[in-house]
């Protein structure tokens, strides 16, 4: 293992990424499938900001929010997904030192960016149904901008914090990282330094980063249940429904996957079920997103055939 010298301490040059728990005979194979993988989640997600962008009624606070999920997506998938499959191809398992923190402080910023977008979506959703009469006036576009703006700087807030404390800290020593990512949790555990003060805050800001919208998110559908349920007509309670349907959908697979992460944690001398559940939430989770609000939405249905039409019609 090679080591520089930076500030008078040493540290590691590079990391070893060992990838994926698979056999290596399948390789090829796994290398094929997250290709397609990848690319449906690039195509899908950038056909979803394609149709908002481009279908006047799809402007509204709903779609805005998902419009910047589905970039978040693509960008969320793209730190990891890209060097994985080089990685998988080329059978190189090596990442500088430079490009492993770059990654884990991108990784760390869209992922806490998905966690606001869904709980601003929830917002959205409530005020929707809940109020319906003051929903223009209270979802105005000032607000859909300042709650856009406030979801960046909270999340390069954390991210950055965590990327300055672990930079604080030497490397050197293993730099071999059971993950195909440069993953915070373990890079701390290849430290040489104390690594309280991370972990504290690590605790610290999960909570505002994860727990907290998530308890938005319940507290929104809360409300949003007792008023459907006091909606008298079958009608009313099926486009309420709807409406909330693929946000509900993809809220369980995104929280679902970290709930399982930090709920029941992987032996010390086993990583595998970690690497598993961060394919999940970093691969498939934003390839599903597309089909989700695709297949359940009657709106982006709706856009879709009239692109679709009007190329028709223009040939």
């Amino acid at each position: 293992m090679s080591c520089i010298r930076r500030n008078n301490h040493s540290i590691t040059s590079e990391f070893i990424l060992l990838g994926l728990p698979i056999n290596p005979e399948l390789n090829d194979m796994y290398s094929a499938l997250f290709l397609a993988m990848y690319l449906t989640t690039v195509l899908g997600n950038l056909l979803i900001i394609l149709l908002i962008r481009l279908d006047s009624h799809l402007h509204t606070p709903m779609y805005f929010f998902l419009s910047h999920l589905a970039f978040t997506d693509i960008s969320f998938s793209s730190v990891t997904a890209p060097k994985m499959l080089v990685n998988m191809l080329t059978h190189s398992q090596s990442i500088s030192y430079t490009g492993c923190i770059s990654q884990m402080y991108f990784f760390l910023f869209f992922g806490d960016l998905d966690s606001f977008l869904l709980t601003s979506m929830a917002y959205d959703r409530y005020v929707a149904i809940c109020h319906p009469l003051h929903y223009t006036t209270i979802m105005s576009q000032s607000l859909c901008v300042l709650l856009l703006i406030m979801c960046w700087v909270l999340s390069f807030a954390s991210a950055i914090l965590h990327t300055l404390l672990l930079t604080c800290l030497s490397f050197c020593g293993d730099n071999t990282l059971p993950h195909f990512f440069c993953d915070l949790s373990a890079l701390l555990k290849l430290l040489s330094s104390d690594t309280t003060i991370n972990e504290l805050v690590i605790f610290t800001v999960g909570v505002v980063i994860i727990t907290v919208p998530l308890i938005c998110i319940l507290v929104s559908y809360g409300y949003i249940g007792a008023t459907i349920l006091r909606t008298p007509s079958t009608k009313g309670i099926f486009k309420a429904l709807s409406t909330c349907g693929s946000h509900l959908s993809v809220v369980s697979l995104y929280y679902g996957a970290i709930i399982g992460l930090y709920s029941f944690p992987s032996p010390k001398d086993n990583n595998n079920k970690d690497v598993i559940v961060a394919v999940m939430y970093t691969v498939v989770t934003p390839m599903l997103n597309p089909f989700i609000y695709s297949l359940r939405n009657r709106d982006i249905k709706g856009a879709l055939r009239n692109m679709l039409s009007k190329r028709a019609s223009s040939q």
